[in-house]
């Protein structure tokens, strides 16, 4: 991954972790050049990167902003993830429905990636990969979220069709939530690391290869077990929830 890659995703991850907002001010380049441990020009770039893809506006003279949406250029794509991020809040239950999404989603970009990814495409993916191994052995799970979703989105960049890169893009704060929420849930679990490990290992083997119909039974494959393991999980508490309040009324 170049230099300004890694950097502009971690450009993305101090915004989130700092719950800046459409319209908040980046902090001077100065500074963010010693939070990201980079040179001045590093992050300019990396600034110029986000900028292209219209996260970001910078004013002469102004410092840099994040881009909000202009209200004639929210296309229903954007409009729906807005009105499913409040749904997500509102009732923990539809994180099942964001899997399902994904799953529909996330099948398509990786047949596509593996049917159209170039060298650097392929290079970016593994690196992903590679940083979502390095987190494991740190037991973070907000980090380890993260490298996830980024690892997901590198394959939707990867699969070059313009209208799933723009869905990603813009599920992409949902999809943050909903991984995170779901890892962390996950790591009750013994082993459960090392599965996840594996399967998105097979999701990077099948791109590598260009093996479209693997590609994307491997991604069907992980979404599934997420799944699965999740509503596991959800229904255990609700057994113990039970137990405890029967426990209550003896």
């Amino acid at each position: 991954m170049r230099l300004s890659d890694r950097l502009a995703e971690q450009l993305l991850d101090l915004i989130a972790d700092r719950g800046l907002r459409p319209g908040d001010r980046l902090p001077p380049e100065r500074r963010l050049a010693v939070d990201l441990g980079a040179s001045r020009p590093s992050v300019r770039e990396a600034i110029h990167q986000l900028a292209s893809r219209g996260l970001l506006r910078s004013r002469q003279g102004g410092g840099h902003y994040l881009q909000p949406p202009a209200e004639d250029d929210a296309g229903p794509g954007r409009r729906l993830t807005q009105a499913l991020g409040g749904l997500v809040s509102d009732d923990p239950g539809y994180r099942y429905d964001v899997l399902e999404a994904r799953h529909a989603l996330e099948g398509g970009t990786a047949w596509h990636a593996a049917l159209r990814a170039t060298d650097r495409d392929r290079a970016r993916i593994r690196a992903c990969f590679d940083d979502l191994l390095r987190q494991q052995g740190r037991d973070d799970a907000g980090l380890l979220a993260q490298a996830d979703a980024r690892f997901h989105l590198a394959i939707a960049e990867a699969s070059h069709n313009a209208v799933l890169l723009q869905m990603m893009h813009g599920l992409f704060q949902l999809l943050h939530a909903n991984v995170s929420e779901s890892r962390q849930r996950l790591y009750t679990v013994q082993h459960t690391q090392e599965q996840l490990a594996g399967q998105h290992e097979a999701v990077l083997q099948a791109i590598l290869r260009g093996d479209a119909p693997a590609a994307r039974a491997a991604v069907w494959q992980h979404l599934e077990f997420v799944h699965t393991m999740v509503r596991a999980l959800d229904e255990d508490d609700a057994r113990r929830a039970r137990s405890s309040r029967l426990s209550s009324l003896l």
